[in-house]
């Protein structure tokens, strides 16, 4: 698979659920929401595994569900339906597996590959609850400051280096976006070290991705492609969430 069409579709989903940020919470929770049913179809289509319809239904339905719990979640405790949501995500795709019978091919592959797939895509409920923090001072730094060091990780990942060199400068680059990002908002009191931290993190896990997506051979489905293109995204939610929680005052 092309890396650049991966990176392209990955910003576009970040931009989108950056722009969603400015306009209001509930545009946040259906973005992000969209974006967890459009991995959790693609999924088992990018793993190839049988069962596709159910098992993507499954991983679709925990993602919106996980982003719908966390846009009513009491304010003092954001995620707190996150693991009810994945449990029940996880006892499905068991549940399927016990349907399809003995003797099935790809068994173990397909439980523990869609059981990941659930985590991922209800992972993309903390986008929702990133921006729940940001409402209640008006500013949406936590998210803004992870998206810049992202979207740079994201540009650095298409340079064609080796992984020794790009993976590192894509991390520097990372978080030197996050902290620029923090500056410009002096409002939101981001000490400079806590938003180069969150735009360095946001950048790891790009780069981590990137040796993943070289490491592919071109995925024909394009469901497949889409879910391997916004996973990073999706999943990346939650990290930013307690990473706000963690160092926004």
């Amino acid at each position: 698979m092309k890396l650049w069409s991966v990176a392209v579709l990955a910003a576009a989903a970040l931009i989108g659920i950056v722009g969603a940020s400015y306009w209001s919470v509930a545009a946040v929770a259906v973005v992000t929401g969209l974006l967890a049913v459009a991995v959790g179809i693609g999924w088992p289509h990018l793993l190839d595994v049988p069962a596709k319809k159910t098992q993507g239904a499954v991983l679709a339905l925990a993602g919106a569900a996980a982003c719908a719990a966390a846009f009513v979640a009491p304010a003092t405790a954001l995620l707190v339906w996150l693991p009810a949501v994945a449990a029940v995500g996880v006892g499905a795709i068991f549940l399927i597996q016990l349907l399809r019978g003995t003797g099935q091919a790809q068994r173990l592959e397909s439980t523990i590959g869609n059981i990941a797939g659930v985590l991922l895509t209800v992972f993309g409920s903390g986008w929702v609850a990133a921006d729940r923090l940001a409402a209640a001072d008006g500013s949406p730094a936590g998210l803004t400051i992870s998206a810049a060091g992202i979207l740079v990780a994201l540009a650095v990942s298409l340079i064609p280096l080796p992984d020794r060199i790009a993976a590192p400068l894509g991390v520097v680059a990372g978080a030197l976006a996050g902290a620029l990002a923090g500056e410009v908002q002096p409002e939101a009191g981001v000490h400079f070290a806590a938003a180069a931290l969150m735009g360095a993190v946001g950048a790891a896990v790009i780069m981590a991705v990137r040796r993943l997506v070289l490491s592919r051979e071109d995925i024909p489905n394009r469901r497949g492609r889409l879910a391997l293109a916004l996973a990073p995204v999706v999943a990346l939610g939650s990290v930013v969430y307690f990473m706000a929680a963690l160092l926004i005052p």
